[in-house]
């Protein structure tokens, strides 16, 4: 039997930091599933799911909660069994740029929950505006859609508070797979 294991991982970025993670899971005879890592002011930071042989997980998350002495901090989540699937449902890319202010996400994530749709991947950053100065703000956000949502309700909601949070936005459905 296998047990999965979801953990966050943060700590002053520095080269070897990915190694240390793997080589614990690889001794544990562990499978890195899938993750999200980057660096973000000056920290490296990283989300990863994993599976390893249940005998071997206790062994494995206290060697994970050792790399603190190293300056790497965990947070993890043990689930024994199969993952849920996800929802039936389809999915849909949201972009938007625009004057960085504060309130840009909040609104956008009020539009979103109003209308049920789940956020599984955002990425989000401020750049340099070309030619003008000033700051953008640029997000990408996949979203699942539940049966029954309209996209075309959910773009025009989005619609309404792009003019108040000067920005533009494109909502478009995510070519099947």
């Amino acid at each position: 039997m296998l047990t999965t294991l979801v953990m966050t991982i943060i700590g002053a970025d520095r080269p070897g930091l990915v190694q240390r993670v793997a080589a614990q899971v690889a001794d544990h005879g562990g499978n890195w599933l899938e993750s999200r890592m980057c660096h973000l002011g000056g920290q490296f930071a990283g989300i990863l799911r994993i599976e390893v042989p249940a005998a071997k997980a206790a062994a494995l998350v206290q060697a994970l909660r050792d790399l603190e002495a190293a300056g790497l901090h965990t947070l993890l989540h043990t689930e024994s069994g199969a993952v849920v699937a996800p929802a039936a449902g389809r999915s849909a890319t949201l972009e938007l740029v625009g004057q960085d202010r504060p309130g840009i996400l909040r609104a956008v994530a009020a539009v979103l929950a109003t209308h049920g749709l789940n956020v599984e991947d955002l990425a989000s950053e401020r750049v340099s505006a070309p030619m003008g100065g000033g700051t953008l703000f640029q997000a990408r956000i996949r979203v699942a859609v539940p049966a029954g949502a309209s996209l075309a309700a959910v773009r025009a909601d989005l619609e309404k508070i792009a003019a108040e949070l000067m920005v533009d936005l494109q909502l478009n459905p995510t070519a099947a797979s």
